[in-house]
């Protein structure tokens, strides 16, 4: 899908250029290439681009090692997806405004480049607030890091996006000051 066609659908939406521009998020181009990283809490294959899914495993296996299981409840999305979830959440009867604070716009999610995961416990329900009081939120904060991982939408955050303790995308920058393993570096995707 274009540029061109993304901007049409959010159009579609009712998002327009202004708020775009007023929000100030960047553009995320869909990942050409995926690679399957296991199941999510869905039950459903999850993908990720090839470097961001070589560094959840690892960071998986390494809070596995900790004693801390990291569930996978999100990874790729297209724009498609993106545009269904919002579509849904508009035909719910929530206002656009409010349903922009949690989802962004199709073209606007770090989950179209597969650089995005959000992550469950076992301990609290898929993306709650509650998340932030897990073994596997504290396991993040002082480990993920390490592993080319950020959490995306802190309290606060320039965004305008809700609190989302959960959602942590993998940083080719990030990586290559971690790790100077040539496999974790970011291609030409």
């Amino acid at each position: 899908m274009s540029r061109a066609e993304v901007r049409s659908l959010c159009g579609e939406l009712g998002i327009t250029q202004d708020w775009l521009k007023a929000r100030g998020l960047p553009f995320h181009v869909e990942a050409r290439h995926l690679t399957p990283v296991g199941l999510g809490t869905d039950g459903r294959d999850k993908l990720l681009h090839r470097p961001a899914a070589r560094a959840w495993l690892r960071m998986r296996a390494a809070a596995a090692k900790d004693g801390v299981e990291l569930q996978l409840v999100s990874a790729f999305r297209s724009y498609a997806f993106q545009a269904a979830l919002i579509r849904g959440k508009l035909q719910r009867g929530l206002a656009l405004d409010a349903v922009l604070c949690i989802n962004a716009p199709p073209g606007y999610s770090e989950h179209h480049a597969g650089h995005a995961v959000d992550i469950g416990s076992a301990d609290c329900g898929p993306l709650e607030e509650a998340f932030e009081q897990t073994a596997a939120f504290t396991w993040l904060s002082q480990h993920a890091a390490s592993h080319g991982f950020a959490m995306s939408y802190p309290r606060g955050n320039a965004q305008g996006f809700l609190y989302e303790p959960w959602h942590w995308c993998w940083r080719a920058s990030l990586a290559s000051k971690q790790s100077s393993s040539p496999d974790i570096e970011d291609d030409d995707d």
